[in-house]
């Protein structure tokens, strides 16, 4: 299964667009290599703020807005990919990230097998895709 761990905002990143310590990205270095090591990261980034982002809503009109965004508590600020067993280990390898303030949300990506009837050429062009990346 792969889950994907969102890495949420708080006012320093997001306002202040602080950026982490020399320590700070050692650590979290650490801990993305202990992920790799173990088969459970497959990727992970972080964010620019939303001041550098836009939201493009959609409706009877598709509209765009620039950034930045109000509550930076909604935002997202990084992402990780990882693999695991069961939701449960991807909790007790979250519990384990280097974050002093901050907040993660993990939940699992879609796979093709999760769709009941999905025709031929959808699982083609799903796996000709995952053959490019």
């Amino acid at each position: 299964m792969r889950f994907m761990v969102i890495v949420k905002s708080t006012p320093d990143t997001e306002k202040a667009g602080a950026m982490p310590t020399e320590a700070e990205l050692a650590e979290m270095g650490r801990f993305n290599e202990q992920l790799i090591k173990a088969g459970v990261m497959l990727s992970g980034e972080g964010l620019h703020g939303s001041a550098k982002g836009r939201r493009v809503r959609y409706g009877a009109k598709t509209s765009v807005v620039d950034g930045p965004f109000v509550e930076s508590k909604e935002l997202v600020a990084g992402y990780w990919i990882w693999k695991c067993a069961s939701l449960e280990e991807a909790v007790e390898w979250a519990k384990r990230a280097p974050f002093r303030e901050s907040e993660v949300e993990i939940r699992q990506v879609h796979e093709l097998e999760d769709f009941p009837a999905v025709p031929d050429f959808v699982k083609k062009q799903t796996e000709a895709l995952a053959q490019r990346q």
